[in-house]
């Protein structure tokens, strides 16, 4: 290998390449890690709101539990855990309650939190009556940390209430309709009044009074599931959204790439100084100048290189090594283009040159690319993919080089040896068309020549040179009489 530091800039412009894949290729595997967890979140969820349907239609409807008035709450304690873990589950999260299932003080258990629900019509007091009752029989319940479940649409108005002064309560005399009463206000206010509980011991079920009803419950499941499948695909899609490039991202590619190239062209350049014979503390300022100018240069194409590579493998069919070496290219043939237009080479060398930096830059893509495939550990594959195949198509070239040389001595000695002798053989050519020509001249000379008899042999020396058959060649008096006379 010749040329170290041309080796080590093409490296250091495969890694970057290479870094810059793998950040992409750590947003495709996150967004393929999302999507199959969200898979198994999905069906975790619909299975537990599968699971609470079919508790319910086999343990409460089919077996009349509750009874007519009774039912709707036994339905609302396993909607309500089927309903809150898919919830939790649809996030990824574990599930939360438990159905305790055993008729006594506590319905349901929510992270170690005891729940006792209440889904009461009766007496038009939001379902505080029936929890009256349940202190009644223990009233140390709330005490021990338990909680009070009611109905959603029951708790908004027992909070709405209960923080509605009297002078505003007062108003609710003259309301009439499906609103909230002042003798609603007046059953609430008794309520908290007692001093057992307050507010806090109170908390909304998911689900309102109405929608646990036997022969509504279905719909109220399948409207859930139907939720479910929505907020599933809401999380997919901002998943997505996240895997897309974005300008962090870009900035983050371009400010790496610029620090890797100026620190590359850095170090190759103090290197280059040392070779020179000069130590560190020989350089002199314009020693450091130059430094400096080629650091600067190489940092901002090393900036072009970074976001070029970054836009070209997300918003175009492009791979990593491919796009760089489309930049290194570009770079080379650029610098081409300015030492034409400065005259310090022509056409032919233009084109000889740029298609040699296009060649080397396919070369080092194709290396690049096949030893990331097989070393696939990040940048690493990619460098020594590149110095193993920039190594062989040098070694190649060098061989072809030398190869081509001993070709084209062969060939030209061939030429020589060969111009020798087709000279030899047309000087032996011209030779004989001489002899010839003299000859064939003195047998016109003869054959026209003024004496009738130097004209007859001369005439009949020119038909046998000119191959005539015999006997048609007057060379007798009696092919002569016999030619003119029959």
């Amino acid at each position: 290998m010749n040329d170290i530091p041309k080796l080590v800039r093409n490296n250091q412009e495969q890694a970057v390449a290479s870094w810059v894949n793998y950040l992409n290729q750590l947003r495709i595997d996150d967004l393929l890690s999302s999507f199959s967890q969200q898979d198994e979140n999905l069906v975790n969820a619909l299975t537990s709101i599968e699971e609470a349907i079919r508790k319910i239609d086999l343990e409460v409807v089919t077996a009349n539990r509750g009874g007519q008035h009774g039912m709707h709450g036994f339905i609302a304690e396993i909607a309500e855990v089927g309903i809150a873990n898919a919830r939790q589950q649809i996030l990824g999260q574990e599930s939360v309650y438990q159905w305790v299932n055993d008729n006594g003080p506590v319905d349901l258990i929510r992270r170690g939190v005891e729940i006792q629900q209440k889904f009461v019509a009766a007496g038009g007091r939001f379902s505080l009556g029936a929890i009256t009752e349940h202190l009644q029989n223990y009233p140390d319940f709330v005490q021990n940390g338990g909680k009070y479940q009611i109905p959603a649409d029951y708790f908004e108005m027992v909070k709405e209430l209960h923080s509605m002064p009297p002078e505003e309560a007062g108003k609710l005399l003259s309301r009439s309709g499906d609103g909230p009463s002042f003798k609603d206000w007046q059953r609430i206010e008794a309520f908290f009044q007692e001093g057992r509980i307050g507010i806090e011991a109170l908390e909304p079920s998911t689900l309102e009074y109405h929608e646990v009803q036997r022969g509504v419950y279905e719909s109220t499941m399948a409207a859930e599931e139907a939720s479910l499948r929505s907020t599933d695909q809401a999380l997919r899609d901002n998943a997505y959204r996240e895997s897309l490039p974005n300008l962090q991202e870009g900035a983050k590619a371009t400010l790496a790439a610029a620090a890797i190239e100026g620190g590359t062209a850095f170090v190759l350049a103090v290197v280059a100084k040392r070779r020179e014979g000069k130590r560190l503390t020989e350089f002199s300022e314009q020693d450091w100048l130059d430094i400096a100018e080629e650091t600067g240069f190489s940092f901002v194409k090393g900036g072009v290189r970074g976001l070029s590579i970054y836009a070209l493998t997300n918003f175009t069919a492009t791979s990593a090594a491919v796009a760089s070496s489309i930049v290194t290219a570009a770079f080379g043939i650029a610098e081409q283009a300015n030492r034409l237009r400065r005259g310090e080479i022509d056409q032919v060398e233009f084109i000889e040159n740029s298609e040699f930096i296009a060649l080397e830059a396919a070369v080092s893509a194709l290396s690049s690319f096949v030893g990331q495939a097989l070393i696939p550990v990040p940048v690493l594959g990619a460098i020594i993919g590149n110095t193993v195949g920039t190594i062989m198509y040098e070694a190649a070239g060098s061989y072809l080089s030398k190869r081509e040389a001993e070709l084209i001595e062969r060939y030209i000695g061939e030429q020589r040896v060969l111009d020798e002798q087709l000279a030899a053989e047309y000087r032996e050519l011209i030779d004989k068309l001489d002899q010839g020509m003299s000859d064939y001249l003195g047998l016109l000379e003869r054959a026209f020549s003024p004496d009738m008899q130097v004209a007859l042999i001369g005439s009949v020396e020119l038909a046998r040179g000119l191959h005539v058959p015999a006997d048609e060649i007057l060379d007798s008096d009696e092919k002569v009489l016999a030619y003119f006379l029959d």
